[in-house]
């Protein structure tokens, strides 16, 4: 079970600074990145900026080799600002302006992800000669943060844009994504064995996709036990021996979750501790952050995150958790069966550990007049 680091516990005993702020071990995320080369070496590493695009960030990866997954302008213009190779990125929203797409063209971009007919024509006017990723859908089983209904093409479907590609002179390859936090370490098997399928009635028509983008979903350390790096490395490994034996041009991945998830922690105050009636057997513990405040995982409470308190070890009961805002929406945890510590009071402090990804881009910037959620780099 993933801890928080020294540096981090030292920052936290140490600092003064107001809650909420999340922050962020450098370190750690290196380390990690590290851990997924050795388990995944015939990959290149393609880190989604998403998760968390802070330039200490980005700048400790560039000098590592990584490449970025970006999902916009402003995206790229953190890559470059960091050091990154234009080269080295990839443009992996699906959903592209066409001014979009020809900024990131004029600035040395030249991968884009596309799963539909009407995306692939935009970027062959707008980014000629590009190179494309046609995106599979994937029913997402087994992640606790699914994406299939928004994003990527049905296997014929996802033939055709290849088709088209080639046919278009644009180099082609087939990403997916098995969705955030899966746990099912037979996704990858799974969908390559139909990438494999695509692949081979493409050639049939005409085109040559030659790389496969594997996508993230790779976890983060939660309340749910999740499999070591190392199981995913000889999942994904196996996989693809099983289903491209002949190997392939190139092999991406998009961490972004298991790169930076337990590298942070949010730190909070509780603001008030209440019963809604005297016979409810459940506190509610409010926090002064909550959904608004880069806490939008647990929508669904999807993302269930571990907690620590001053009070660990000592009588605990069940809780509600909430955010201090005016909306009903923000509770964090009602149905999750939290308990925390019976003498847990205003004033106290609670961790929300493996805090470091989807949460700092996630915070509002001023809902009900809360600052947006600070963040720092040690």
């Amino acid at each position: 079970m993933s801890s928080p680091s020294a540096k981090i516990d030292t920052f936290l005993r140490d600092s003064d600074a107001p809650t909420p702020f999340v922050v962020v071990d450098v370190d750690l995320v290196e380390e990690r990145y590290v851990q997924l080369v050795e388990a995944i070496p015939a990959a290149r590493v393609y880190y989604a900026v998403k998760a968390n695009p802070a330039l200490p960030i980005i700048r400790r990866l560039v000098a590592l080799g990584s490449a970025f997954d970006v999902a916009s302008p402003a995206e790229i213009d953190r890559c470059l600002e960091a050091g990154a190779n234009p080269h080295d990125i990839s443009y992996g929203n699906t959903i592209k302006k066409r001014r979009d797409i020809a900024y990131a063209h004029s600035c040395g971009v030249r991968r884009y992800t596309v799963d539909v007919e009407a995306e692939l024509d935009k970027v062959a006017v707008e980014a000629p000669g590009a190179s494309v990723c046609v995106r599979l859908r994937h029913d997402c089983g087994g992640a606790d943060w699914p994406l299939s209904r928004k994003f990527g093409a049905e296997a014929p479907d996802v033939v055709r844009v290849l088709a088209l590609a080639g046919k278009a002179g644009l180099e082609s390859g087939v990403s997916f994504h098995v969705g955030s936090q899966q746990r099912d370490l037979g996704a990858w098997d799974d969908t390559l064995e139909v990438v494999a399928e695509i692949v081979e009635r493409a050639r049939n028509q005409g085109a040559n996709p030659s790389f496969v983008n594997l996508g993230g979903g790779f976890p983060g350390t939660y309340r749910e036990a999740a499999p070591t790096i190392d199981a995913y490395g000889a999942a994904v490994r196996t996989a693809l021996t099983k289903w491209f034996p002949l190997g392939l041009t190139e092999v991406m991945v998009e961490p972004g979750r298991y790169l930076v998830a337990d590298a942070g922690v949010l730190r909070s105050e509780v603001v008030l501790v209440s019963r809604r009636s005297p016979a409810d057997s459940e506190r509610w513990i409010y926090l002064d952050c909550g959904k608004f405040h880069g806490l939008a995982e647990t929508m669904d409470e999807a993302i269930r995150y571990r907690l620590r308190t001053p009070h660990d070890g000592q009588t605990s009961g069940p809780v509600v958790l909430a955010g201090p805002t005016c909306d009903s929406a923000d509770v964090l945890y009602e149905k999750s069966a939290y308990e925390l510590p019976l003498a847990l009071a205003e004033g106290d402090m609670v961790d929300i550990l493996s805090a470091g990804a989807y949460t700092t881009t996630y915070s509002s910037v001023g809902f009900n007049g809360f600052p947006p959620l600070q963040e720092h780099y040690v």
